[in-house]
Parts: C-alpha cells; structure tokens; sequence
C-alpha cells in the first residue's frame, strides 16, 4: 500500500509540475560592457577584465551580456561551432544572451557602432574593438 501511495504522489508531483521546474536550469554567466576612460569600453564579470578576455564555462551555459556602455554594439562570431546570433547589433541598456550548448571554443568580437567623439564620452586613446573567447567544456 505505501508503495502504491508513493507512486500515486510522484505522479501528482510530475504531472501537475511544469516541464521546466522538473528539468534542472541552464547554469548562467553574466557581463558587461562598461564605459572605461583608457579605451571607451571594456568587459567586466566581477571586476575589470579590459578589451580582450576568456572564461570557461559548461556547455550548456547561458552567458548574458548587458550593455552597460551608453554607446551600441555589433557581435560578430569569428571561431567556433556556429551559432545563431539573430540581429548582430544589441542596443545600449539591453542585453544579449548566447547559450553554448555545444563544447568548443568560441570567439567573438563586439564593435561599437558610434564613436566616444559622438556621444560626447571623454576617453583616452582609440575605442577598443571588444574580444570575447568562451570556452565551454
């Protein structure tokens, strides 16, 4: 009898969840684009990484990437297996999400599309050209 209740109740449990509480969630990795004096823009996790940097992550991850910079910016895939970016530009104050769902290494770059002269941005030397490689294991 307790093994026919048990079973009944995982039923309930599995019928009445939705799918996606059932099924574990896509792990995430979030960063930004930030202004930065010395180059207009840089990457920032938990703190500064600068114009070119690398993480690690599973496959599977989700990594967001947030404008966080007042300029626009074009992503473009330069290695990797493809992936479907959709519209390349992602405007200032929204954000991007990239799921890896396969292993490689990915590389990306995100170009500004206006420059620190024509959003009136006070910086030092030229405007990087973003770089972004993700590893996902």
């Amino acid at each position: 009898m307790k093994l026919l209740t048990l079973a009944a109740a995982t039923l309930v449990i599995g019928v009445g969840a939705p799918a996606g509480a059932i099924a574990a969630a896509s792990p995430s990795f979030r960063m930004s684009i930030v202004h930065y004096v010395r180059g207009c823009h840089v990457w920032k996790t938990t703190s500064v990484r600068g114009a070119k940097t690398t993480i690690t992550v599973k496959r599977g991850t989700r990594v967001e990437i947030r404008i966080s910079c007042p300029m626009n910016f074009d992503f473009r895939q330069l290695r990797g297996p493809r992936l479907v970016l959709g519209n390349p530009r992602t405007v200032a104050g929204t954000s991007r999400t990239i799921v890896f769902r396969r292993a490689g290494t990915y590389v990306f770059t995100a170009t500004n599309v206006q420059s620190s002269d024509e959003l009136g941005l006070e910086t030092l030397g030229a405007d990087n050209v973003l770089k972004l490689t993700v590893v996902a294991k």
